[in-house]
Formats: C-alpha cells, sequence, structure tokens
C-alpha cells in the first residue's frame, strides 16, 4: 500500500533505497517503544506536579502519545512492516532521569514542577529530533502518507513544548524560585 514516489526517491538505486528502509524502521521501531513507555512515566510525572496546569498538560500529553503509538501503527502498516518495538535507550534514560527529579525533589514544591518541566521538555527534544529526521526519511522514500502523519505528531510534539515552556515561563520558574 505504498504511495506513490516522489522525485527525489528516483534518485536511489533499489540498495540504496533498501538500506535507508532498513534505517528508517530501525528508527520507527525506536521511537515506537519511546511512545509506549513514555505513556506511562507521563502518568507519574502528572500524579508528582503540585500546578494543577501541568497536571493537565501531562494528562494531555499522555493521550496524544498513546495516539501516537497509534500513528506509529499505521505508519508501520504503509512501509509494509510489523509493528514492533525496539528499546530506546534514550528514552530509558529521559524517563529516568524524570524519575530522579521527582525522587530528589519535595513533594508539593514548584522546584519539583520546575524539575519535571525541563524533563518533559527534553523528552520533547527528543521525540522531535526523532519525528523529523523519520518524517525526511521516509519522505524521500516515497511514502507521503506517512510522511503526513509522522508531520501531524511532529506537530503536536512542538505544541506541547510550547505549552510546557509557557507554564514554566508564566509562573513555575517564579515560584521555584521564592522557595
Amino acid at each position: 500500500m505504498k504511495t506513490s514516489k516522489n522525485k527525489k526517491s528516483n534518485i536511489l538505486n533499489e540498495a540504496d533505497g533498501e538500506k535507508l528502509k532498513e534505517l528508517f524502521v530501525d528508527g520507527l521501531k525506536d521511537i515506537y517503544w519511546a511512545e509506549q513507555h513514555l505513556a506511562k512515566a507521563l502518568v507519574k510525572m502528572a500524579k508528582n506536579t503540585t500546578s494543577e496546569e501541568l497536571k493537565s498538560a501531562f494528562d494531555l500529553h499522555t493521550e496524544q502519545t498513546k495516539q501516537h503509538a497509534a500513528t506509529l501503527e499505521q505508519v508501520f502498516e504503509i512501509v509494509d512492516e510489523k509493528a514492533k518495538a525496539k528499546k530506546c535507550a534514550a528514552m530509558e534514560g529521559l524517563i529516568e532521569e524524570a524519575e530522579e527529579i521527582i525522587e530528589s525533589t519535595d513533594k508539593g514544591t514548584m522546584v519539583r514542577d520546575c524539575g519535571l518541566i525541563m524533563a518533559a521538555q527534553k523528552v520533547e527534544h527528543y521525540e522531535i529530533a526523532s519525528y523529523g529526521t523519520l518524517r525526511n526519511i521516509v519522505r524521500t522514500l516515497g511514502y507521503s502518507e506517512a510522511a503526513d502523519l509522522l508531520q501531524q505528531t511532529l506537530d503536536q510534539e512542538g505544541e506541547t513544548d510550547h505549552i510546557l515552556t509557557g507554564l514554566a515561563e508564566t509562573y513555575v520558574n517564579e515560584q521555584a524560585s521564592a522557595e
């Protein structure tokens, strides 16, 4: 169910195209694992916030993250691959860092919220880099429908990053500095 090739993909020979597709699928498996595990971590992060606005942002992103995993399953299907996760060491480390912030900060403080925003933005930046790169590769391979789905997810990740920045800049960091 491959969509029409774009002009750029015509410069790839078949062997190079297969190698690039293997790289793409490997990256897809990586971010699929990341999204599945992030959904669980976001629930824990939401439970450990002080600010209702930050909790709401984490709750919303939890639902979006579940949808992102479902979207990745569609992308796997479009490129004729089985949806399979591969452990993502980067996301595992980012989740561990968020857990360390929870453990090393006091419950009910804006300092903890500030730390959780920092951890969440690191996650967002990793996801933005991953989705942007995957979108570019799959576009080169000629799967425009898959590229469009990845772009939609990329857009949501960017919006989440802006929401987190807004929370930090409007009151979380200031209140944390007063504690």
